[in-house]
């Protein structure tokens, strides 16, 4: 059985959301990150809401996602909609929420599909991501996590904020993606620091993977 062909950098970094949610980083840091998912074609810069006006004035063209409810997801679902709404207001491209574990772990499936619903019809056309925060879930939980996204109509499932215990693993996708719907898509995040590793979620069935390593540092080498 032949070999799959090694994916290039550009390849690789097509499916990278460049990510830099660091409580302490600063403006400078924000845009020269955002110079660079232009310059090397990231599929997105992900950012904290507070940054996104003022990397849309310096970078126009560049998608820009940010993160709502983020990283513990007990916001309300009225908090999270109106985080949303003002995102895409200012000039955010995706939003990438964090569901609420505590209606998770309350066995309230009902609460959690509403939210990700509402939330989905307040973004509408533009991307959804859901974080599901995979290292502190069973897997009975995932396996119903998968059903909520698709039948709320989310676009990506995602496996971690990469501020819980534990980030992203191979199991956890191979997992989600034998029970998402077809249009739903898998987000990988947390821990992915090379391109060796991008690769190897990717060919997971990942479309998405968030890493806030520095593109010398993932391709150092190739």
């Amino acid at each position: 059985m032949a070999t799959k062909k090694p994916l290039d950098k550009e390849q690789l970094f097509a499916h990278v959301d460049y990510t830099l949610l660091r409580p302490t980083a600063t403006l400078a840091e924000i845009e020269l990150m955002a110079d660079e998912a232009v310059r090397y074609g990231a599929a997105s810069l992900c950012i904290p809401p507070c940054y996104i006006s003022r990397v849309r004035r310096h970078c126009p063209g560049l998608t820009i996602s940010t993160v709502v409810g983020f990283p513990f997801g007990y916001a309300t679902c009225g908090a999270k909609v109106a985080a949303a709404e003002h995102a895409l207001e200012v000039g955010a491209d995706e939003i990438d929420m964090m569901i609420n574990l505590t209606d998770v772990k309350n066995d309230n499936i009902l609460r959690v599909m509403t939210e990700v619903a509402v939330m989905k019809k307040a973004v509408g056309e533009n991307i959804l991501k859901v974080i599901i925060e995979t290292c502190y879930l069973t897997e009975q939980e995932k396996i119903r996590l998968c059903e909520i996204v698709t039948v709320a109509e989310a676009d990506y499932i995602k496996t971690s904020t990469g501020f819980g215990s534990g980030g992203a693993q191979l199991a956890d996708v191979k997992l989600l993606s034998k029970h998402i719907g077809e249009r739903v898509k898998i987000k990988a995040a947390g821990g992915i620091r090379s391109a060796a590793e991008i690769e190897e979620f990717i060919r997971a069935g990942c479309a998405r993977i968030g890493t806030s390593t520095r593109y010398k540092e993932l391709f150092a080498g190739k």
